[in-house]
């Protein structure tokens, strides 16, 4: 009978401690990857196309383009 009442009365600490285990866990790997990675860079140039100009084959196929 013992077993019984020590699991209902510390059910809820249990799950607490588990759950932060997983959290730690977590926050863990994703510093882990982020270290990994290194710093990420800012530097995600989109270049629009300019619309007075037309778009010709060359523009398309110039691997040197800027």
């Amino acid at each position: 009978m013992g077993i019984h009442y020590d699991y209902k009365s510390t059910k809820s600490a249990k799950l607490m401690e588990k759950q932060a285990k997983r959290e730690k866990k977590l926050a863990e790997k994703k510093a882990k990857r982020l270290a990994k990675e290194g710093p990420k860079k800012e530097k995600d140039k989109t270049s629009t196309l300019d619309a007075s100009k037309p778009i010709t084959l060359d523009f398309l196929t110039n691997p040197n383009k800027e």
